[in-house]
This record gives structure tokens, C-alpha cells and sequence, in this order.
């Protein structure tokens, strides 16, 4: 048996000729790409996060810390390692399967896109039996119509007593158009109600006048869907008292977060943020007078 060095299988190699496969190309670039929803267990129930949409947003500074110098923004920014001239936002409603019911919190920007993401998350929007509108905003409301029709033929509708009633009083294309055809099958709650089993809805007043955060509990199991009580995980959570240009009330929503966001640090419970980073999931510590956002990695696979 002739022994090889690996001299010689160094040599060896280089004497082989480079072949040529016909029909052989390199791989393509396909682009980004990023799952669209994400499932877990909460006790007996199953939660899947839907992102329905993102978008990219010019001058941050004229939607968040409008309270604050530019240098404070621009420092908070470069230690988040966060671009000064960029925001991106995520659109995320939920799906809570309780085994009885499907629920639906909040419709994104659009049936299309809402139907869509849906059907690739295994629901279709006929299956859906209750739709909770955290609040009335175009971005939570927008996939309740598809081409003038509900996209939702066999839900009935939950949300708080005091943003129906203010948004009945506004002048608004959206809500006339997509929120008041559907009053008929409306149930409308106050703080502490609940919707269904194992749901607990909570004031969280400020972003709009009456934005509603929600409490799902299942087998000794916990989240909170917070909406839009933060619009971001730095400049608005980690900074509860920055001013947020889509806040109605911008006192009374700092005031809403502080407290929220101190009893999410204290229970340390996971929760869903609306615009939080895909899959939107995270938990909450205290830090310094604020406060920092920690994304879940394998937590709620368990």
C-alpha cells in the first residue's frame, strides 16, 4: 500500500484539472426574507404573532423624544447602535386560539394583507370569531373591510367604551368606513372586563382616549398584549416620558407607560408590542429611571 503524505495530496490535487459542469451556475441572491407569523403555547391556549406589515419611516426625531434636545436623541441612538435618519416599523396583530374561540387582536393596515398573512399563519378569516380593537388607529382597523365587505363574515367585535364613543365624535374616513359599519355586533367594555375566558382587558388611556392593553391567561401561563403603549423599544419603552408624535394625549400616554411598564418588570412578564421588533415579543427590566426591552428567544417554546 503506497503511504500518502500530504505532500503528495496537496500534489495530487493540483494536478487534477478544474472540471466544468454543464448547466452549473452559481446560486441566485433571492433577497431578504423573513417569516411571517410565530407560534407558541400559553398554557391551554396557542398565541401566533402576525406580521402584517413593516415600513420604513424618514426623521425619527419628528415621531419620537419631540421633548428632547437633538443631541440627547442622537446619543441615545449611537449607544442602541440605532441609524439617526431611519425608523422601521412592524405591524403585529395576534391570534389567541383558546380551543373555543379564535380572536383576533387588531387587523393591520388592509384585508388583503391581514387575509394573506392569516392564511399563512393556517387560519382563514372566516374561522375568526372575535376581533378586540385595541384602538382606533388606520394600522389596527385598516384589515376590517375588504373591498367594502367585512373580512370577517362570522366575528363579533370587542372594544372599549370610551374610543368608540370618541372616535363617533370625530371626523374620520377610516372609522366611518371600517369601524361604525360593524357597531350592530359590537360588545363594549370598560378597564377590568373581560371578553372571553382567560382575558382581562386593562385602560391604557393616552395614546388614544380610550386604548385598552390586554391580559391573556391560560393554566398558570401570562402575556400581555401592550398595542401601542410603546411605538419603539428605545424611544418610546426604554424612554417612557419621550414624547410620541401618534400619542393623542402625550401626558396622560407617558403616565399610562410608567405604569404599565412597571408592572410588566415587576410580575416579569412576557408581552406583545404592536411595533416592537419581529416576532414583537420581549420581556421588561427596570433600568435606571427607565427601562429596557429584552427580546424572548426561546422562552415561549417551552
Amino acid at each position: 500500500m503506497t503511504k500518502m503524505t500530504r505532500r503528495k495530496l496537496l500534489a495530487t490535487a493540483a494536478a487534477v484539472p478544474a472540471v466544468s459542469i454543464p448547466g452549473w451556475a452559481a446560486a441566485p441572491m433571492l433577497g431578504p426574507s423573513q417569516a411571517r407569523f410565530r407560534r407558541f403555547a400559553l398554557g391551554e391556549f396557542e398565541v401566533t404573532t402576525l406580521l402584517a406589515g413593516t415600513a420604513v419611516r424618514d426623521k425619527p426625531q419628528s415621531m419620537f423624544g419631540m421633548n428632547v434636545s437633538e443631541e440627547e436623541f442622537n446619543a441615545v441612538s449611537e449607544a442602541a447602535r440605532l441609524p439617526i435618519d431611519k425608523a422601521k416599523f412592524f405591524f403585529t396583530p395576534t391570534i389567541v386560539n383558546t380551543g373555543s374561540d379564535l380572536v383576533l387582536f387588531d387587523t393591520g393596515l388592509s384585508g388583503e394583507s391581514i387575509t394573506e398573512t392569516l392564511s399563512e399563519a393556517g387560519y382563514a378569516p372566516d374561522m375568526v370569531t372575535k376581533v378586540v380593537l385595541t384602538h382606533m388607529h388606520g394600522d389596527h382597523i385598516g384589515g376590517l373591510m375588504t373591498e367594502g365587505a367585512p373580512t370577517f363574515p362570522n366575528a363579533n367585535y370587542i372594544t372599549a367604551t370610551p374610543e368608540f364613543d370618541a372616535w363617533s365624535k370625530m371626523e374620520n374616513d377610516r372609522f366611518e368606513s371600517n369601524v361604525a359599519p360593524l357597531a350592530d355586533k359590537m360588545t363594549f367594555i370598560e378597564d377590568g372586563a373581560t371578553g372571553f375566558g382567560g382575558h382581562t382587558a386593562i385602560a391604557a388611556y393616552g395614546h388614544t382616549p380610550g386604548h385598552m392593553i390586554h391580559r391573556i391567561e391560560s393554566a398558570g401561563q401570562a402575556i400581555v398584549l401592550i398595542a401601542d403603549l410603546a411605538n419603539h423599544y428605545v424611544w418610546s419603552l426604554a424612554y417612557p416620558d419621550w414624547e410620541v408624535r401618534f400619542d393623542m394625549d402625550k401626558q396622560a400616554a407617558a403616565q399610562s407607560r410608567r405604569r404599565v411598564l412597571d408592572m410588566l418588570a415587576a410580575e416579569q412578564l412576557p408581552f406583545v408590542g404592536y411595533h416592537m421588533p419581529w416576532p414583537a415579543t420581549g420581556f421588561v427590566e427596570k433600568r435606571g429611571d427607565g427601562f429596557a426591552y429584552v427580546p424572548t428567544s426561546y422562552q415561549l417554546s417551552l
